[in-house]
């Protein structure tokens, strides 16, 4: 595990509508994966300008939501970028007070899991070219459970735990060279309450 903090909790406004922009939010997502790069790097990810992945670099480190790297290259000209924290932690209490920031939170949290999705519709159109074992070990299920709300925080936070203690074993195996067959890989949890 990292020095960074665990996850940076999102308490204000103006950083949730920083993030919440969708190309700032895909920009992050690809720096957690790769945990640093450069705008020539990310452009080409994304397929925009360098000019516009910069600035959008910008906003987010005006923000604090990613800062200066340590350069990976010799290219004095290359500027280096990571994330500030391991992960984002936005909740709704911290947005629930006022109706302007329960709109903004509820366009970003839209967002985000639009992006989620796509992510997923991408693994199924190119499911074929993963093959049995990664597509044997991948998983969609769907449970319906009867809960309290305090039976579901547990869940929320066991489940949680579980992703962190596998993130951080993979994190420890390719610090040790162990790179061998390793992918990236997402865990999508969506845990809610809702009526028939």
């Amino acid at each position: 595990m990292s020095n960074k903090e665990r996850d940076r909790r999102i308490t204000d406004l103006e950083t949730l509508k920083a993030l919440a922009h969708p190309l700032r939010m895909n920009l992050y997502r690809r720096l957690l994966i790769s945990r640093a790069a450069t705008a020539s790097q990310l452009a080409e990810q994304v397929d925009e300008a360098v000019s516009l992945v910069s600035y959008h670099l910008r906003k987010l480190a005006e923000y604090g939501l990613i800062e200066e790297a340590e350069p990976r290259s010799t290219d004095s000209r290359e500027r280096w970028w990571e994330p500030a924290s391991d992960g984002l932690s936005i909740r709704d209490e911290d947005f629930r007070d006022a109706p302007e920031k329960a709109a903004a939170h509820t366009a970003a949290s839209r967002l985000f899991f639009e992006q989620r999705t796509e992510m997923y519709r991408r693994y199924l159109d190119e499911r074929a070219h993963w093959g049995p074992g990664w597509n044997d070990a991948a998983e969609s299920a769907e449970s319906m459970l009867r809960l309290t709300a305090a039976e579901l925080a547990e869940l929320s936070k066991d489940l949680l735990a579980l992703v962190r203690r596998y993130e951080e074993r993979g994190r420890a195996a390719e610090a040790a060279g162990d790179t061998q067959g390793r992918e990236n890989v997402a865990v999508h949890v969506n845990a809610f309450p809702f009526r028939a």
